[in-house]
C-alpha cells in the first residue's frame, strides 16, 4: 500500500516518523546490565556479555567483542543467527500480512500445517507459540481423548511424567516437575500427574492404571543435565503404552528439528509416538511458534472453542516457519549435527582432563559434566566466555553445548582447542 493510498494525516506521520528517535542512546556495558537488574524481575542470572549483533554462529558484544555461541538460545538457533532466508521469509510476510487470530483464514497456516503434517507423519496440527503451551495443548488433548476415546471416569484421568523432567513454566507444569526451586511458592498446584524414575520401565509400568490417559516424556532431558534414556528404554516405553491403551507424548520441543542428528531424537530409537511437542527451533530462532501434533483419533477431541490462542497460527509465525523448516531440510542440518557432534564428544573425551566427569549427548546436544571437587560448571562457563565461548551450565554440574547446527567445522575446531585449555 502506498501512502497516497492512506489519509494526508496519517500519512504526513508516518514520513515523520524518526526510527532513531525511539533507539536508546549508547550505554557501557555496565550500564545496560544495570538497566536489566533495575528494572525486571531477577529471575535469571546470565553470565556478564551483553549481546548486541549476530549472525550465523558468532555474536557481538556491546563492545565489539566477538563470541561463539555454543547454546544457540536452548536450541531455538538451529539454523543459526539471523539466517538469511528466514530473516528474508520474516521481511516478505510482514510487509503483507501479520496478523489475523484464529476468527479468519489466512493464506500461511494450512501451507504450514501441511509441511508439519508431512514432515512428521503425523496426520493435524494444532499451533501455539511457545513450548509450555504446545505442553498445555497436549494434557489437555491427552485429558479429553482419555474422557471421551478411552472412557475413563470424568475428573480422573492421570498423566504420567519423568522426575527431572522440564516441561516449562506454567503453574501446570512446575506441579509435575520434581526441581524444588520451580515449585517453591507458587501451589497449590493441579491434580492428575504422577512421576516415574526417567529410564526405569518397570516403574512406569507400575504407576499405569486404567485412568492413566498418558506417558508425557521428553526423549533426551536436556535441561535435566542432558540425561540419555537407556539402550532400549524408549521402545520398552512404546509397547508399554499401547498395550495399555496409554499415549505416548514426546516433548521434542529441544531436541526435534535436527538438534540430535535426526529430525526428531525418537527416530534414533525405531518408534512411532502418538503425539510430539515442537517449538524453539521451528521458529528459526527469530519469532515464536509452536505446536503439538497427533493422529485425528487424538487432535479431533478439540471442538471449536475448546482450546485457543490469539496468535497461535499467526501468518508471520507461519511463514517464518516454513522458512526454517526449509533451511533444516535444504542446508542437511540433522546429517551436520551427526557428524560434527560425533567428532566434538571424541575430542572432548579425549582431553587428559582432571574436571571432565562424563561427556555424553546426541549429534549437537552435548553435555559436559563436572566433577563435584572441580566446584560448579558456571566457573567452567564464565572461563569459556574469557576465551570467547558462550556455554551455558545446567544443573549445577553440567556444560550444555549445543551451537547452531549450522557451525562449521573450522569454527568448531576453534572452540575444541579453547574447550581443551579450559578443561584441562
Amino acid at each position: 500500500m502506498s501512502t497516497k493510498q492512506i489519509h494526508p494525516a496519517v500519512s504526513a506521520k508516518m514520513t515523520s516518523f524518526d526510527p532513531a528517535a525511539v533507539v536508546p542512546p549508547p550505554h557501557s556495558s555496565d550500564e545496560y546490565m544495570d538497566l536489566e537488574q533495575t528494572h525486571g524481575a531477577h529471575n535469571y542470572h546470565p553470565l556478564p556479555i551483553v549481546i548486541a549483533r549476530a549472525r550465523g554462529a558468532w555474536v557481538q558484544d556491546t563492545q565489539g567483542k566477538r563470541y561463539l555461541d555454543m547454546l544457540s538460545s536452548y536450541s531455538a538457533l538451529n539454523q543459526g543467527h539471523r539466517h538469511p532466508a528466514i530473516i528474508a521469509a520474516l521481511k516478505a510476510q510482514a510487509d503483507r500480512l501479520t496478523l489475523t487470530s484464529r476468527a479468519f483464514f489466512n493464506d500461511q497456516l494450512g501451507p504450514f500445517l501441511a509441511k508439519l503434517s508431512a514432515l512428521t507423519g503425523f496426520e493435524a496440527a494444532l499451533p501455539m507459540n511457545t513450548g509450555a503451551e504446545a505442553v498445555e495443548t497436549a494434557i489437555k488433548a491427552a485429558r479429553k481423548w482419555a474422557y471421551t476415546v478411552k472412557g475413563v471416569e470424568a475428573g480422573r484421568a492421570e498423566i504420567i511424567t519423568a522426575d527431572g523432567n522440564f516441561h516449562g513454566r506454567t503453574t501446570t507444569i512446575v506441579g509435575f516437575s520434581g526441581e524444588t526451586q520451580y515449585r517453591d511458592g507458587f501451589g497449590p498446584f493441579s491434580p492428575g500427574f504422577v512421576s516415574v524414575p526417567f529410564g526405569d520401565a518397570r516403574a512406569l509400568e507400575a504407576a499405569i492404571t486404567p485412568d492413566t490417559a498418558a506417558f508425557l516424556v521428553e526423549p533426551i532431558q536436556a535441561e535435566g543435565g542432558i540425561l540419555m534414556p537407556p539402550v532400549g528404554y524408549l521402545k520398552e516405553v512404546r509397547e508399554m503404552c499401547t498395550r495399555n491403551n496409554v499415549l505416548l507424548i514426546l516433548d521434542e520441543i529441544q531436541t526435534g528439528l535436527g538438534r540430535t542428528g535426526k529430525m526428531f531424537a525418537y527416530e534414533h530409537h525405531g518408534i512411532r509416538p502418538d503425539g510430539i511437542t515442537l517449538g524453539k527451533a521451528l521458529g528459526g530462532g527469530i519469532f515464536p511458534v509452536s505446536a503439538f501434533l497427533a493422529d485425528r483419533v487424538i487432535m479431533d477431541v478439540f471442538g471449536p472453542g475448546d482450546h485457543g490462542s490469539t496468535f497461535g497460527g499467526n501468518p508471520l509465525g507461519a511463514a517464518v516457519a516454513l522458512a526454517s523448516l526449509a533451511v533444516i531440510e535444504d542446508e542437511k542440518l540433522c546429517e551436520r549435527a551427526a557428524s560434527l557432534g560425533a567428532d566434538l564428544m571424541e575430542r572432548i573425551r579425549a582431553f587428559d582432563s582432571p574436571h571432565v566427569a562424563e561427556v555424553r549427548g546426541a549429534g549437537l546436544l552435548v553435555g559436559v559434566e563436572i566433577k563435584e571437587s572441580s566446584g560448579p560448571a558456571r566457573v567452567f562457563c564464565e572461563a569459556l566466555m574469557t576465551k570467547g565461548i558462550l556455554a551455558k551450565e545446567t544443573h549445577e554440574r553440567v556444560i550444555r553445548l549445543a551451537p547452531p547446527l549450522t557451525i562449521d567445522s573450522e569454527d568448531l575446531n576453534w572452540a575444541i582447542k579453547r574447550l581443551r585449555e579450559v578443561l584441562t
